[in-house]
């Protein structure tokens, strides 16, 4: 057969009709690879617009993202579907070795080159350490290195460094694992932070680079996979909470048939679909506790910090936000600061009123250096449930459900924590399995 019978043969044979239900970061990964790879896409989205736990909203005649999503190097798939849509990475971001500085000055910045040799500089190059708390953290790492980067399933965090002084792990740790995990470090899994740490800081030349975005979070994908999705032939509707899935010689989503459908909503959303096809799998999902996240934004006119993100020392008694982003240095705003409260329950406790005056006291205590004006609170953007707990020995639900049904999100079995990545790759999965299980599938039997 040449070529072009191929093609015809090809052009002649249906389009094996996919629904993705969810319309996030993961729901719009899975369209476009199913969408790739030839399948007729049918997209539910429950919410009016796109985007998920990273999207845009607008409030007092501003954009603001809803929490303050850095990436990194290492997002390799991520920046694969960005490419795809069109988006063009060296506008849509400033990238530069990982720099994860204070107020002050101080902190870790990683030069280019081999990556453990790069670490090692960086380390030993680390301003407002000791030489002695320098090389605790490098014997450290070689001994993560030696192990492969292992530990038992049941450890912790804090138990994985607790031999680190104090200023490693407030300075360093904390911070990573608390924007990794979304976890405190005396609660995180130590296998999955170990992972994280191997991916980024030592899987290659670039992996830990930061990629900070310049634009909002709604143009970063999801408006600009819409416009891919809609000129590629799927259909895409927001606003439209599917209420029932179930399998009847094909699979039904709400009466309607398709060959596969990918769960690429939240959990809870999932487990409420799934319910009726595998109890299990549903009860597994909907077991899984979570972490908010709060971004307190705030104006002050005429600041410029001297980083577009800055780490912050934190706790949980007066200084929440471990991290500000200056919206001015990313093509937003200037004056616009973003504080991120990552695993902020203890501060939803408190309310947002107590948030906001504590974040406040933080701002003026630490940045009153680089303040050209007093700040002024705009709003609090709260997610309830930002991630899952990224807990020791958690028992995460598989993508498969069913064959034909198949889950995708940050919340799959796998290797990361609940990222953007980790999210993006499951969705690939899915869609894959659902393109390529379809295919393989013998003809169903007559009737």
């Amino acid at each position: 057969m040449d070529r072009h019978e191929d093609e015809l043969e090809r052009a002649l044979v249906p389009a094996l009709q996919v629904a993705v239900v969810g319309g996030g970061w993961a729901g719009l990964a899975a369209a476009l690879e199913a969408t790739s790879l030839g399948a007729q896409v049918n997209l539910f989205e429950m919410a009016p617009q796109l985007g998920g736990r990273a999207r845009s909203v607008q409030t007092d005649g501003l954009v603001l993202d809803n929490g303050q999503h850095i990436m990194i190097g290492a997002y390799v798939e991520t920046l694969r579907i960005m490419r795809m849509v069109g988006v063009d990475l060296k506008q849509a971001f400033l990238r530069t070795p990982l720099r994860l500085l204070d107020a002050s000055g101080d902190g870790l910045v990683l030069p280019g080159g081999h990556p453990m040799l790069a670490f090692a500089r960086g380390v030993l190059g680390r301003r407002g350490w000791t030489l002695r708390e320098r090389l605790a953290l490098l014997q450290a790492a070689t001994g993560w290195m030696l192990r492969g980067f292992s530990c038992p399933d049941g450890m912790t965090v804090g138990e994985l460094v607790r031999s680190l002084p104090a200023a490693v792990q407030d300075g360093l740790i904390d911070p990573l694992c608390v924007a990794a995990l979304n976890t405190p470090s005396r609660s995180a899994s130590a296998k999955v932070f170990l992972r994280v740490i191997r991916d980024a800081l030592f899987s290659g030349q670039g992996s830990a680079d930061l990629l900070l975005p310049r634009l909002r979070l709604g143009d970063l994908l999801p408006s600009p996979a819409l416009d891919w999705l809609m000129r590629s032939g799927a259909t895409v509707q927001v606003g439209r909470r599917v209420e029932r899935i179930e399998r009847s010689g094909t699979w039904q989503v709400d009466g309607r048939a398709f060959d596969a459908v990918i769960l690429a909503c939240s959990a809870a959303e999932a487990s409420r679909l799934a319910a009726p096809t595998n109890e299990a799998w549903a009860a597994q999902a909907g077991a899984l506790g979570y972490e908010p996240i709060v971004t307190v934004y705030m104006r002050c006119d005429g600041t410029v910090l001297p980083e577009p993100m800055l780490v912050l020392p934190s706790d949980e008694e007066t200084r929440p936000a471990q991290f500000v982003f200056d919206h001015g240095q990313l093509g937003g705003s200037p004056g616009l600061l973003a504080f991120v409260i990552s695993g902020a329950a203890p501060w939803l406790e408190r309310g947002t009123d107590a948030t906001r005056d504590a974040t406040l006291a933080q701002a003026k205590e630490l940045l009153h250096r680089h303040l050209k004006a007093p700040p002024v609170h705009i709003r609090n953007l709260t997610e309830k449930r930002a991630t899952f707990r990224c807990v020791p020995e958690l028992d995460r639900p598989a993508g498969h459900i069913a064959p034909g049904l198949i889950a995708a999100g940050d919340y799959i079995a796998g290797p990361y924590p609940a990222t953007i990545e980790g999210a993006v790759r499951s969705a690939i999965a899915a869609a894959r399995q659902a393109v390529s299980a379809e295919r393989m599938a013998p003809p169903a039997a007559p009737q």
